[in-house]
């Protein structure tokens, strides 16, 4: 037998014997991950019991047994603050939901008043805001489109000297605790009111007191979600013809009357560059038969 020939079958036998290696190593692999998907899906799942809403909840409801349920939630995903029990809700004085609350939803703390405390504007601030209270009507209220929960701008105009009137912004991206005594954010109907509640710092709050007495305040309504602060600048009188065409210095009127079937009109022409003449004849109509 040649030796290339030997050669040949022994090189065979090796890849043969890897193959076989590498194929057992495979289907050792899927067998232990198999069964580990087997184990997982044999073990049950880690729960804990969650109080949720059994139908949607508004602003100024009260908590009731018939309000609530107990569910099954997944260990590792309890929101924080979660109630387990249903008597830790009720049990005791009332409790009143501040902020909307759908079925199924957990009833967390931030949503809901402690126990006897009331459904008040003061309950729904956060830490180190305060909330102010301003003027609006029907056209400065956005045309009642602005609800409770929307965020926005407020401008305040006032008169100047020589009638000169300026707008500015004061304010960017207020948020709306109230119209007039709503306060539920699920409101869906347009509300015209008399009054808009804001949450604001102490040094925002000393801003619009003062703006009220100086000028008249307007809401601007912000596109939800939008939160950065625009650049802006004082609009005066004067902005507001800023597109129109300006009239030459040296441009001068004369007036000229056409006569049609007996009828005169008078036109008002400009006259480029006129002098003392242009002038003089300005106002005397000349006839054009």
């Amino acid at each position: 037998m040649r030796t290339s020939t030997i050669v040949m079958i022994g090189f065979a036998v090796l890849f043969g014997l890897l193959a076989v290696f590498v194929a057992q190593s495979w289907l050792n692999q899927q067998a232990e991950e198999r069964m580990r998907s087997l184990e997982t899906k044999a073990k049950p799942l880690a729960t804990q019991t969650v109080v949720v809403a059994s139908r949607a909840l508004r602003f100024g409801s009260e908590l009731s047994a018939t309000s609530l349920r107990e569910v099954a939630w997944p260990e590792d995903a309890v929101p924080p603050g979660a109630f387990r029990k249903i008597s830790d809700l009720i049990s005791g004085e009332k409790r009143v939901v501040l902020g909307a609350i759908e079925q199924n939803e957990p009833i967390l703390p931030v949503k809901i008043t402690g126990p006897g405390q009331r459904a008040t504007l003061s309950a729904l601030l956060r830490d180190g805001m305060k909330a102010v209270t301003v003027r609006v009507n029907d056209v400065e209220g956005v045309a009642g489109f602005v609800l409770p929960g929307d965020r926005v701008d407020v401008a305040l105009t006032r008169q100047g000297e020589k009638g000169v009137g300026s707008t500015d912004v004061l304010l960017q991206n207020v948020r709306v605790l109230a119209i007039d005594q709503t306060a539920d954010e699920k409101s869906e109907k347009p509300m015209v009111g008399r009054s808009a509640t804001f949450e604001v710092e102490t040094a925002d709050a000393q801003k619009l007191a003062l703006a009220a007495t100086i000028g008249s305040l307007s809401l601007i309504l912000r596109k939800a979600g939008e939160a950065n602060a625009d650049t802006t600048r004082r609009i005066t009188t004067t902005d507001l013809f800023q597109g129109a065409a300006p009239i030459a210095q040296d441009s001068k009127f004369t007036t000229i009357g056409v006569t049609r079937a007996a009828k005169k009109e008078d036109y008002s022409v400009p006259v480029e560059g006129a002098g003392k003449d242009a002038m003089a004849t300005s106002g005397q109509g000349r006839s054009v038969q």
